[in-house]
């Protein structure tokens, strides 16, 4: 029997957060992991066609390897993009959304903070869920891209900026007692997103919660899933700025073989 192969998609590096939550759930699967930097960040994309370009982009790497489940780790294209990839496939997909469901059942004083990309604090999704869940809370949000830049130029090798990262956060300052992460990049900076509330506010992200569901979905499979191959990779749409710190990086959490701009994708990518 072969191990599931799963495929994890962002824009960025942010996936990578939810990566290590699902291997450290399952670290016998197998791993692909796709970043679309080509068209980073995707809160600047217009809708339809950021839909289009993920269904093109998963789609060819679902042709070259035998995928049995795929994790939309992106909390903007998830909002987007799930009703139409599980039309277009035949294996489980699944999305990410911010953690406001436990946030609110953690909170002691019902105060939450939401740090996500601006689209994600816009999106009607997201009210629902504090609708659905959080109603009795008092919500403060921040709609950041910096935080999102920041983590990516942690990935390759710079400091993070502790005091521009307080400014970010200021309007959370002693109100609130959980602050949800929602975007997947913002567990990247979990440290020193920590150090600058302190010990009092508890931090909460999807990774554990994606990490369970994809655990549910996927049993070893038989051998006519697999392509015969160990290997857990990383694909990228782009050669990245600082691509060998990158590569590092990427190497240190066990995905061993690192790709920029593969001939499979950027046939797709002529396509878009």
């Amino acid at each position: 029997m072969a191990q599931p192969h799963i495929l994890i998609f962002d824009s960025g590096v942010g996936g990578l957060s939810v990566y290590q939550a699902i291997k450290a759930s399952l670290p016998s699967a197998q791993y692909t992991y796709l970043f679309d930097n080509a068209a980073f960040p995707y809160g600047e994309l217009e809708d339809q066609r950021l839909v289009h370009r993920v269904l093109t982009l998963i789609k060819a790497t679902c042709e070259r390897h035998a995928v049995d489940i795929i994790v939309i780790a992106c909390n903007t294209a998830s909002t987007l993009v799930l009703p139409t990839l599980r039309d277009a496939l035949s294996i489980p997909v699944v999305g990410v959304v911010p953690a406001i469901k436990p946030a609110a059942a953690l909170s002691q004083h019902k105060a939450i903070g939401l740090l996500a990309t601006p689209a994600t604090v816009n999106r009607p999704y997201t009210a629902q869920l504090i609708a659905d869940f959080a109603k009795d809370c008092r919500i403060v949000s921040v709609g950041t891209t910096a935080l999102v830049h920041m983590a990516e130029r942690k990935l390759r090798g710079e400091a993070v900026n502790q005091q521009d990262l307080s400014a970010i956060l200021a309007p959370f300052d002693s109100h609130i007692d959980v602050l949800v992460l929602g975007c997947t990049h913002f567990p990247l900076l979990h440290d020193e997103i920590q150090a600058a509330m302190g010990k009092q506010v508890q931090l909460v992200d999807s990774g554990s919660a994606i990490a369970r569901r994809v655990a549910s979905l996927v049993t070893p499979q038989a051998s006519v899933t697999s392509d015969n191959s160990d290997d857990n990779r990383a694909y990228a749409t782009a050669t990245p700025i600082k691509a060998i710190a990158l590569s590092d990086y990427i190497r240190s959490i066990g995905l061993e073989c690192v790709s920029y701009a593969p001939a499979f994708l950027d046939r797709s990518l002529h396509a878009l």
